[in-house]
């Protein structure tokens, strides 16, 4: 036998089963055909498979829009991902950002207080954006790969198991409606067969057999019997192969269906992991910021004094010495007050004053209130409230303000 007839039978036979296959599944949907269901063990199994292929790949997008929200970032890098080639360094937003502020401080002076100011921020900015390179390289590596290696690797594996299990179903299925069928048409043959005798004796006993034994004489044989038989036992030897393929097939999607707790085990601990890093970036940048903070603890009270010293000036123009003016804005009188030392004795008196906004204000939830510089606004404190804050009122508006955005006035 050549080559090119064995690759011809083979190609007939794969072309036979492919539509002994499609013959069952449409009868099946027609609900004209019988179809064996697995173990609920197995569904079950199956059932878990999905739906944790299904969540992965949510979690695993979903962690890629937050590590880089760039659309455009994202597609590239799998690009460089699929041609197995390393993706360009790229500068981050803060890095940029922190940049930017240095360059800033820089032009406008690094010994003023905005210049100076605008430098440390920068470089507060740039150290966050390496903390930022370092969670997405240590997520990418101890949570996203192994998502990643679950979705590309083993659930294909399960995936093609699963499929060919669907065509072992289909198989046996056919095969049983071929032996059922048999086993209708040897019923058949028999019962035709039977007739046939009969129709043979009482031919024998007659010269000239009626309509309905000429009938019976030409539909009816002894061989069909026979050969209906031989079809039986070949559909009954082909139902106990295609059960046994069906059954090994079951038993191998089983196996590798069973391992999806230990894949639960195994993303549970890069689930830690991830957090982990979480935890290690957002402590980094807290204390990058607590530091800076304490940096710039001195900026808001220099502003102030920027601020009163246009009074004092105003006060000097008025034959006043700039010393004199300077102890008289300290002192109380009908002029703008410094809101520092007089934050207490409003918060002991209970007491509202009237307070002249520095600087816009843009409030983080609802309960603050957002300010617009250089307007007045009525302040009072609360007990128990955060030395950091007052109250503030403007008409019906109310919410809770910074201290070091006011001027108390008297």
């Amino acid at each position: 036998m050549s080559i090119m007839d064995f690759n011809v039978k083979k190609l007939a036979a794969d072309a036979g089963t492919f539509l002994s296959r499609a013959v069952q599944f449409t009868e099946e949907k027609l609900g004209q055909a019988e179809k064996t269901e697995l173990d609920a063990h197995l569904e079950n199994l199956l059932s878990k498979a999905e739906c944790t292929k299904h969540w992965t790949e949510k979690i695993m997008k979903q962690t890629e829009v937050l590590l880089q929200p760039n659309p455009n970032a994202r597609i590239e890098e799998f690009v460089y991902e699929k041609l197995d080639r390393k993706a360009p360094s790229r500068t981050n937003n803060q890095e940029v950002l922190g940049q930017y502020m240095i360059d800033a401080g820089n032009e406008f002076g690094p010994g003023t207080a905005y210049g100076n100011a605008l430098i440390k921020c920068g470089e507060t900015q740039k150290r966050i954006g390496m903390a930022d390179r370092e969670l997405i390289q240590t997520s990418a590596i101890n949570f996203l790969t192994p998502l990643r290696n679950f979705i590309e690797g083993d659930y294909k594996t399960i995936a093609k198991e699963k499929k060919l299990l669907h065509n072992k179903r289909l198989d046996l299925d056919a095969a049983k409606t071929r032996l059922k069928k048999a086993k209708m048409a040897e019923a058949k043959a028999i019962y035709w067969g039977y007739c046939y005798c009969l129709s043979t004796r009482r031919h024998s006993a007659s010269s000239c057999p009626s309509p309905a034994q000429s009938q019976l004489l030409s539909c009816g044989s002894t061989k069909e019997p026979e050969i209906w038989a031989e079809e039986v036992t070949k559909s009954e030897q082909e139902l106990r192969i295609t059960q046994s393929e069906f059954d090994r097939q079951a038993e191998i999607t089983r196996l590798l269906l069973e391992g999806i707790s230990s894949t639960h085990a195994h993303h549970l601990r890069c689930l830690n992991d991830f957090v982990e890093a979480q935890m290690t970036y957002y402590a980094q940048c807290y204390q990058y910021m607590l530091d800076l903070q304490k940096q710039l603890g001195s900026f808001p009270s220099a502003f102030v004094s920027n601020n009163n010293q246009s009074s004092a000036t105003s006060m000097s123009n008025a034959s006043v010495s700039s010393s004199t003016a300077v102890t008289t804005s300290l002192l109380p009188s009908t002029s703008n007050t410094v809101i520092t030392p007089t934050v207490s004795d409003l918060k002991e008196s209970s007491g509202s004053r009237k307070a002249r906004v520095l600087y816009d204000y843009d409030a983080a939830n609802s309960s603050e209130l957002s300010l617009l510089a250089d307007e007045v606004i009525t302040v009072y404190s609360i007990v128990g409230m955060d030395s950091d804050w007052l109250m503030g009122e403007r008409g019906n508006q109310k919410g809770k303000v910074p201290i070091t955005y006011l001027e108390l006035l008297n």
